[in-house]
C-alpha cells in the first residue's frame, strides 16, 4: 500500500470506529480459552449465525486474553456489553436462538457474584472488571489483535506519530522520565533514566530490545499483552527507538508462547505493510526494523545480559556489570532492554502526557500494574490496578475472596524472587516501596493467594527447587548454594529436619544473596527468608514435632476424624478414592491409617471441620483400623 501518513491514520480511525459499535461477538482467543475450546465455539457460533441469517448483523471476533481466565471461555456481546462465561461449543445454538434472536439472556452462562450470588449480566457490573484500572491492558478483549486497523481505530500508532513528527529525542525522554514509569519487568528501574543514559552513549549503532521471556511460575502478564494487543508493544518500541537513536530491535519471546509469537509476527508484517516500520516511518525520516528472537525457555535469560548473550548465539548466562548495557550491550553496542508491559505503557504516556500517567498510582509508584492473580482466590486471572490499592481490595473484592471454609494465610508476591506477605499486612498499599518493607517485591507481577491448606515450608521448597534448577551454573554461590538450601528444605519437609537447620538456611541465604553474580541468585533465597520470618512456627513444627500443619508434607501428617464434630454426612467417604474412610451414615466416621494415602480429599470435602490433621506419629495405624 502507499506510504502511511498522519492523514491516512486519521482516515482509518474514522472509517473503522463505526464498526466497533456494530454487533460483535468478542470471543476470548487467548491461550487459556483456546485450550478450553474457543476455536470450536467460534466455528459453532458462525455456523448458527449463518443458519439464522445473522452473519451480516453479527461478526465473531477472536480477541486476545480477556483476563478472567478461571471463568473461560468468555464471550462479550457488543455493543450491549453482555458477558458470558464458561461457554462450550454446545452452547452456541442456544445463545444465538435465545439472545441474538429472542432477546433473552442465557442465564446459565452469566457470572454469579461470589458474595451475593446474583447473576450479573454486564461486564461493567462485575467486580473483577469494574474495580480495575486499565492502562497496559486497555484494549484487552476489545479488539481483534490480528487487525492493525482495529488498533488504529482505538488511537493506535498516534503516540508514535506524535513522537516521530512532533517531538525531539530529548522531549520524548523528558516526558517518559517525568511520568516516573518504572520498569515493569521486576527491577523497577526508572525507564526514562535508562533511555537518557543510552541516548547519551556514543555508538554508530544502537539496539532496542523487548523482554518477552516471562519465566516466573504462574505468571502470564506479558504473554497476554502480546496475544491481545501486539501492536501496542511495537508502538512502544518505535517510540523508545526514536528516543535512544536505535534503528534495529528484537523482541525476545520464549518459544513456549507460540500464539504470542504468531501474533507478533503478523503485527510486524502488518506494520511494515502500512509503513509503520521500516524506512522513513510516517515521513519522519526515522528508520526501524524489528525482528523476533524465540528463546529456549531458560529462566536466567530474563536477566538482561543473559538475554543479550542468547540473541548473539552464545550461552545464555549473565556477565558482570559495569559496563552496563546502555553503554555496552548487544554486540557491544549501546542497548536498552524493557519488558513487554513497560513498552505497553509508553504510547499512552506520549499521547496523554506525564502528568496524566502520574495522576494514577502514587507519588513514587506511578501508574498501574498488571498482576497474574492465581491461587486460592475465587476469581483468578489477569488484573490491572492502580498502585496504592490495598492488598485486601485485590484479594477480597477483585479476587472475590476465598472458598467457603478456607482462611487467608498469605500472598506470594514476586515469584521465585519474591516473598510472602501474611495476614497482618493485608491492608498495606501495593507500591514498590511498601511491598519491599514486608520482605517481598512487586516483581514482574506474580500474585499467588495462599490459604490454610498451603504449607509455607513446602512453598519455599517449591520456589527454591525452581531457581536451583534454572541456575545457569556460572557462579558458585548460586550453583552450589541453592542446591544445599534445597536439600536442607527437602530434609525438613520429608521428616529428616534437625535443630539448627533454620539457622543454617538463614546463613546460607545471606551468603548467596551477597555473592551471586546476577539477580537470579541474589533473590533466590527470598521465599525462604520471608517464610522463616513470618511462619517460623511451621518450620519448627516440621523439625521438632514432625508435623505439617497443612497436611501437605505426607511424611509429617496424619488425617483423623474428630468424632464429636462428625455428623456422618458421608462427604469424606465419598471423596476418598482408596476407601480409607469408614463409617455408617449419620454416625461418626474414622480413617483407616493403613489404607490412607494422605491425599487430602477427605479434609477438603468435610464442611464441618471434623477431619483434622495431626503429627505423623500422633495415632497408631492399629488404633484407627476398624
Amino acid at each position: 500500500m502507499e506510504k502511511m501518513t498522519i492523514d491516512a491514520l486519521h482516515t482509518i480511525k474514522e472509517n473503522y470506529k463505526s464498526r466497533l459499535s456494530e454487533g460483535r461477538l468478542m470471543l476470548c482467543g487467548g491461550t487459556g480459552c483456546i485450550a478450553g475450546g474457543s476455536l470450536k465455539i467460534k466455528d459453532a457460533l458462525e455456523a448458527n449465525l449463518k443458519e439464522k441469517g445473522l452473519s451480516d448483523k453479527y461478526k465473531v471476533i477472536l480477541t486476545g486474553c480477556n483476563g478472567f481466565c478461571a471463568h473461560g471461555p468468555l464471550l462479550l456481546v457488543q455493543p450491549e456489553g453482555i458477558f458470558y462465561e464458561k461457554l462450550k461449543p454446545g452452547d452456541a445454538p442456544l445463545l444465538v436462538e435465545e439472545h441474538l434472536v429472542g432477546g433473552r439472556l442465557l442465564e446459565k452462562n452469566l457470572y454469579k457474584d461470589t458474595k451475593t450470588h446474583a447473576a450479573l449480566k454486564e461486564l461493567k457490573d462485575i467486580p473483577f472488571f469494574n474495580l480495575q484500572m486499565l492502562g497496559a491492558l486497555r484494549n484487552r478483549g476489545m479488539i481483534d489483535p490480528e487487525n492493525i486497523e482495529e488498533y488504529i481505530a482505538v488511537d493506535g500508532y498516534f503516540g508514535a506519530a506524535k513522537a516521530l513528527r512532533e517531538m525531539a529525542t530529548t522531549e520524548i525522554i523528558k516526558e517518559v522520565r517525568g511520568s516516573v514509569l518504572r520498569g515493569r519487568g521486576g527491577a523497577g528501574f526508572i525507564t526514562g533514566l535508562k533511555w537518557e543514559l543510552c541516548s547519551q552513549a556514543q555508538g554508530d549503532l544502537k539496539y532496542i530490545l523487548c523482554n518477552g521471556d516471562e519465566g516466573d511460575p504462574g505468571a502470564f502478564m506479558d504473554r497476554s499483552i502480546m496475544e491481545a494487543d501486539p501492536h501496542v508493544v511495537l508502538e512502544g518500541m518505535i517510540i523508545a527507538a526514536k528516543a535512544i537513536g536505535a534503528s534495529q530491535g528484537y523482541i525476545y519471546v520464549r518459544a513456549e508462547y507460540p500464539l504470542a509469537v504468531r501474533r507478533l509476527r503478523k503485527a510486524i508484517d502488518q506494520a511494515v505493510e502500512y509503513g509503520l516500520l521500516g524506512q522513513d516511518i510516517l515521513g519522519s525520516g526515522f528508520n526501524l526494523d524489528l525482528d523476533i528472537y524465540p528463546g529456549a525457555g531458560a529462566f536466567v535469560c530474563g536477566e538482561e545480559t543473559a538475554l543479550m548473550r542468547s540473541i548473539e548465539g552464545k550461552r545464555g548466562s549473565p556477565i558482570p556489570r559495569p559496563p552496563f548495557p546502555v553503554h555496552k550491550g548487544l554486540w557491544e553496542k549501546p542497548t536498552v532492554l524493557n519488558n513487554v508491559e513497560t513498552f505497553a505503557n509508553i504510547p499512552a504516556i506520549i499521547r496523554n502526557g506525564a502528568d496524566w500517567f502520574k495522576s494514577r498510582g502514587t507519588e513514587k509508584s506511578t501508574g498501574t500494574k498488571v498482576f497474574a492473580l492465581t491461587g486460592a482466590a475465587l476469581n483468578t486471572g489477569l488484573i490491572e490496578i492502580p498502585f496504592g490499592i490495598p492488598l485486601r481490595t485485590i484479594i477480597e473484592d477483585i479476587g472475590g475472596g476465598l472458598k467457603r471454609g478456607r482462611s487467608f494465610k498469605a500472598v506470594q508476591l514476586g515469584g521465585p524472587s519474591g516473598g510472602c506477605v501474611p495476614t497482618e499486612f493485608l491492608d498495606i498499599p501495593v507500591t514498590y516501596e511498601d511491598i519491599m518493607k514486608t520482605g517481598a517485591i512487586v516483581g514482574s507481577g506474580g500474585m499467588v493467594v495462599l490459604d490454610d491448606t498451603n504449607c509455607m515450608v513446602n512453598l519455599a521448597r517449591f520456589f527454591l527447587d525452581f531457581t536451583a534448577h534454572e541456575s545457569c551454573g556460572k557462579c558458585t554461590p548460586c550453583r552450589v548454594g541453592t542446591r544445599i538450601m534445597l536439600h536442607r528444605l527437602l530434609d525438613i519437609t520429608e521428616g529428616r529436619g534437625k535443630e539448627g537447620d533454620i539457622e543454617l538456611l538463614e546463613d546460607l541465604a545471606d551468603d548467596i544473596k551477597s555473592a551471586s553474580l546476577c539477580g537470579l541468585g541474589q533473590t533466590a533465597p527470598n521465599p525462604v527468608l520471608s517464610t522463616i520470618r513470618y511462619f517460623r512456627a511451621e518450620y519448627e513444627a516440621h523439625i521438632r514435632d514432625k508435623w505439617c500443619f497443612a497436611g501437605v508434607c505426607k511424611n509429617l501428617s496424619t488425617f483423623y476424624v474428630d468424632e464429636k464434630a462428625c455428623t456422618g454426612c458421608m462427604a469424606c467417604a465419598r471423596a476418598c478414592q482408596v476407601e480409607a474412610v469408614v463409617g455408617e451414615k449419620k454416625k461418626p466416621h474414622s480413617i483407616n491409617q493403613e489404607k490412607c494415602v494422605k491425599c487430602r480429599s477427605c479434609y477438603n470435602a468435610c464442611k464441618f471441620g471434623a477431619v483434622k490433621i495431626g503429627p505423623a506419629e500422633m495415632f497408631s495405624a492399629k488404633e484407627f483400623a476398624r
